[in-house]
Order: structure tokens, then C-alpha cells, then sequence
């Protein structure tokens, strides 16, 4: 139990005041000694707000917001909920369209009832994120999901899930179904929007890298700072996301109460308070970024055919190129520095084997890459989809299991999506050269190989604590950060949007420092998110209970 205080339920609306203090409550004050002025008192703030000014100071006290009721019907039955809507989770916010949050509670709680046996006090915090393309985000409402999808009738296990499913328009998460999901289970929801490469505030560019996961980081502040006051077990928050919203909720999970991230929350306001959640659902996470393009290139080196159909969930028609000779050469020198990279990562399996690459980039960690795909496939089989070498050629079934994957045939059949480089693009038209650029300045590089094959005028590279910033690569086992106890991690085995080099050391790196991590390659399934619910709630409920 978190406590007995009782549930206060306000009518005052969400007032403006000036110099609004935010260091009242310490709910989780044990878990992490802060104090933010040591880290940024030699910089001007403004500077950890990308350059803009804002001169509005919010009170983030959860007791004086009010709300509205509403009765959804969810999987045909009645759930009354109180919604608490464009809630600003940041005392000095740089843009309160992004810097706020939706908040859901089941009305039950409010008469100290249970669902499905969770209490007002225990309850876990279900927080999706809609971060697609690392564009800025908006916080997603409950009713978004109501309209039967092309797949309503059938089981949520049964659902396909291919390219473009449940993603919004920038390729994000569409939250909806699983919020109202996790509202029906007895889970208090609270999505946060968030700033991103392209919001814009005074003329300048608002939401460069790190602020999209630092605005993540003040929305968990806020409701640390409230637990005593709202229902659900600020303890127990599980983040969602997919593709760059997959990345943040990664992200935000590595990282907690790390102090590289201070000056930026000081700077908006955020509560002082911890920022570390509890567990994370991550799919098809866009991560990694400083070794991505190698990673894509050890996957798609020698398929030269690049086809492309807009970004995930549009309804443009695909178009296909071929690489040039020089796009071909680039392809197997990033293929040779992946190699590198897994070799120097001491990235290791289940037995405590180094898991490595030779120079012609088979070897272990390929090995254990295809074991992911033949278990992706059993687990496919035994649900009852048909799986044939007829329709999958690159794949030996024997007995009635897959045995084997041919991965060179395997990564043809998925398809290049990208040229190299991928992210870090050598023109800089990269969503992701755009996150890591400033207020000022559009884009940058973030690899010395996209810096060297640049072919942009004026072009300069990310600061080396941006792109640190960006990577939980650089956070997971790592003293100073307080990380998530659980990750839930999803790649579909026929996502070209990156490698799926990168769940795969992502899930593998988290097993190594002794994480609980649920790791799987989804079998036939294109770039998106949030699906096979039944087993996403299952695997929520087994561990907050």
C-alpha cells in the first residue's frame, strides 16, 4: 500500500501564479537526493530551454484541477471515468500545447471500490506516449479508439499487425485502444504530449534533442509530486511507445533520476522529485541513433534496392530506387564498423557466451539475431498461423517446427527502406539529424561517418552530451541512474525502418545488468505498436501484482 490519504477531488480550475514553488513534496525524496541549482548555476537557464523565453509560472498542485465525467463502453461494458484534460505538468513550460497531459481515473476509486484487484492506493499508472518521427506530440484522448477499427469483431490476439498498425501520422502510437484497454483493468492512464523536432516557440526551434525525453521525465515528476493527492501508485508507472516513441519510453526507463538531465527540467520547472518509472512497454524503438547506420547496413548490405512508402501509416504509393555506387561502398564500410561496434559492446547471451561478429558479419550475435527469428516463427506456429517454407523459403521447418533461417535471404525478403546513411543522413534531411540540431540550427550530424560523407554546406556535428543524452545505451548499469525493473520490448520481423540489430542488443544489454526484460521478434509484423493487448496486460498485471 502507498498510503491511506484520501482521494481529494478538485473544482478550481488550474491557475497561473507567479514563482509557484515546486519543491513542497518529496513523495519519493529517499529514492534520490536532488538538488538541480549545483547543476546549472555557471548557465543561463534559457539555454537548457533551446533559447526561448517564457515568462508563465503554473501551479502543479493535482488537487485544484477540475474535471469532467464520462462512461465509455470497453469491450461492451460500462467504465465511468473522471478526466482531467491539457493539465500542465511543468511549472515553467515552453510550449503548454506539448507540455501537458490527459489524466484518466476510473470513477470506482473514488468510492473505494477495487478493479480486478487493484485499489485506489495500487493501482498502476499506464503513461503512452504518441512520439512518432520524433516529431512533437500531443497528449492522446480516451475517446480516440472508439470508431471499430478494420479489424473490430476479432480477438485482440488475432488482430494483424503489419505496417502502419495502430500508428498516428507521424508514425507514433495511435494510444487510444490501449488506454481505454488499461482503463477496463483497473489502471489509472495518463498520457503526457511532448515537445519535438518540429514545434517552434518565438520563431525558434522548441524541441530539439534532449526535450522531447526530458518533458517525459517532468510529466512522471508531476505526478511523483502528487501521488499522495491522485489515485494510482506513482511507483508503479509503466511507460508505452513505438518507433521514436518506442526509443523515448526506452529512454525514459535507462535513465531515471540521472543527473545530465537536470539542468533541462530545472530550466521548464519540473518538480523536484524523481523521475524513475517502473516499467516500460518499448516497440519497434527508432534508438541508438549513433549506431544505427551500421546497424542497417550489417542487415541490408548487398540488397540495393531501396522501396519506400512515406512515413509509417500513410497512404502515399511506394516508389523503389537503387543505391548508387557510392551509397554501395558506404553500405560495407558502416556493415565493417558494426562489426566493430559488437565486438567492443561485451554484449553476451543467456549463458554468459560473448556474443561477436566476424568480418564478414556472421558469427555469434548473427546466430543469436536468428534464433529471435526461428522462436518468432515456433511461437507462430503454435497459435495456429500457418507458416510454409512455400511462403517463406528463406525458413526450414522440420517436423512441424522452423530449424533454421538463411538470415541473407531472410533480410532480402524484408526489404531496404533507407539509403545509407539512414539516420544520420549526409545531407542532414534525416528526422533524426533534426532532433539533434538547436534552436537556431535545423539539423546536425551525430557519427563521424555521416560528419565525413557530409554533404551539406555549413553542416557541424551534435554536442557529444546531446547524443549521449539520446542513446539508454549509455545509462543501462550504469551508477547514478535509477533504471525501470521491467521492459516489454517488440520488433516486427518484417520492420525495415531499422535494424533489428537494435531491439535485439537493446533487450540483450538490459538482460546483462540483470534487468527483467520480455524480448520478442513479432512474427510478420511491419513497423508498429501496441498490439496483441491480451498479452500486453497479462504481462502488466503479472508484474504490478
Amino acid at each position: 500500500m502507498k498510503r491511506s490519504t484520501a482521494i481529494i477531488s478538485g473544482v478550481v480550475g488550474l491557475a497561473l501564479v507567479a514563482g509557484v514553488g515546486t519543491t513542497a513534496y518529496y513523495t519519493h525524496a529517499q529514492e534520490n537526493s536532488i538538488n538541480h541549482a549545483k547543476y546549472a548555476k555557471d548557465k543561463d537557464a534559457t539555454d537548457y530551454r533551446n533559447g526561448v523565453k517564457t515568462g508563465k509560472t503554473y501551479n502543479l498542485d493535482f488537487s485544484k484541477l477540475k474535471y469532467k465525467t464520462k462512461t465509455l463502453t470497453i469491450n461492451n461494458k460500462k467504465v465511468k471515468v473522471r478526466e482531467y484534460t491539457n493539465v500542465v505538468y511543468t511549472a515553467k513550460p515552453v510550449d503548454t500545447k506539448y507540455e501537458s497531459m490527459n489524466i484518466y481515473i476510473p470513477e470506482a476509486y473514488f468510492q473505494n471500490k477495487k478493479i480486478n484487484g487493484y485499489t485506489k492506493d495500487t493501482a498502476p499508472i499506464f503513461m503512452p506516449n504518441t512520439v512518432g518521427g520524433y516529431m512533437s506530440a500531443t497528449a492522446a484522448t480516451i475517446d480516440h479508439g472508439n470508431t471499430p477499427s478494420p479489424n473490430a469483431g476479432q480477438k485482440k490476439s488475432q488482430a494483424p499487425a503489419g505496417n502502419g498498425a495502430n500508428l498516428n501520422q507521424n508514425g507514433g502510437a495511435s494510444s487510444g485502444n490501449a488506454m481505454q484497454e488499461a482503463l477496463s483493468k483497473g489502471f489509472v492512464v495518463v498520457s503526457a504530449g511532448a515537445r519535438g523536432r518540429d514545434s517552434k516557440v518565438n520563431g525558434k526551434y522548441s524541441g530539439a534533442a534532449p526535450a522531447t525525453v526530458v518533458d517525459l521525465k517532468a510529466a512522471v515528476r508531476y505526478l511523483k509530486l502528487n501521488d499522495k493527492k491522485m489515485a494510482g501508485d506513482a511507483n508503479k508507472i509503466i511507460a508505452d511507445g513505438t518507433s521514436a516513441g518506442g526509443a523515448m519510453s526506452a529512454l525514459l526507463a535507462s535513465t531515471g533520476n540521472n543527473k545530465d538531465y537536470y539542468p533541462y527540467l530545472k530550466a521548464i520547472g519540473a518538480a523536484d522529485t524523481s523521475d524513475n518509472i517502473f516499467a516500460t512497454y518499448s516497440f519497434a524503438p527508432i534508438t541508438n541513433l549513433d549506431n544505427a547506420d551500421s546497424a542497417y547496413e550489417w542487415e541490408f548490405n548487398g540488397v540495393n534496392t531501396v522501396t519506400s512508402s512515406g512515413m509509417p501509416g500513410a497512404s502515399t504509393s511506394s516508389s523503389t530506387t537503387e543505391l548508387t555506387d557510392k551509397q554501395k561502398k558506404m553500405s560495407t564500410q558502416l556493415k565493417s564498423s558494426f562489426v566493430t561496434y559488437i565486438n567492443n559492446l561485451g554484449l553476451k547471451d543467456d549463458n554468459g557466451k560473448k556474443l561477436t561478429l566476424k568480418k564478414d558479419g556472421t558469427g555469434s550475435f548473427s546466430d543469436f539475431v536468428k534464433q529471435e527469428v526461428i522462436d518468432s516463427a515456433n511461437a507462430a506456429i503454435k497459435s495456429g498461423t500457418s507458416v510454409t517454407t512455400e511462403k517463406y523459403p528463406w525458413l526450414t521447418i522440420k517436423d512441424g517446427k522452423a530449424t533454421d533461417v538463411d538470415m541473407t535471404k531472410y533480410f532480402a525478403s524484408i526489404g531496404r527502406m533507407k539509403t545509407p546513411t539512414a539516420f544520420d543522413s549526409v545531407d542532414l534531411s534525416a528526422a533524426e539529424n533534426q532532433i539533434m540540431g538547436t534552436s537556431t540550427t535545423r539539423a546536425k550530424h551525430f557519427t563521424s561517418f555521416g560528419m565525413k560523407n557530409n554533404t551539406k554546406s555549413g553542416a557541424t556535428m551534435a554536442d557529444s552530451s546531446i547524443i549521449k543524452m539520446m542513446n539508454p545505451m549509455n545509462y543501462i548499469g550504469k551508477s547514478g541512474t535509477t533504471m525501470a525493473k521491467h521492459y516489454y520490448i517488440r520488433y516486427g520481423g518484417k520492420d525495415a525502418n531499422t535494424s533489428v540489430a537494435i531491439p535485439t542488443i537493446l533487450a540483450q544489454k538490459l538482460k546483462n545488468a540483470g534487468v527483467d526484460v520480455d524480448y520478442k521478434v513479432k512474427w510478420d509484423t511491419g513497423h508498429s505498436g501496441d498490439y496483441d493487448m491480451d498479452d500486453m496486460f497479462k504481462w502488466a498485471e503479472k508484474i504490478t501484482k
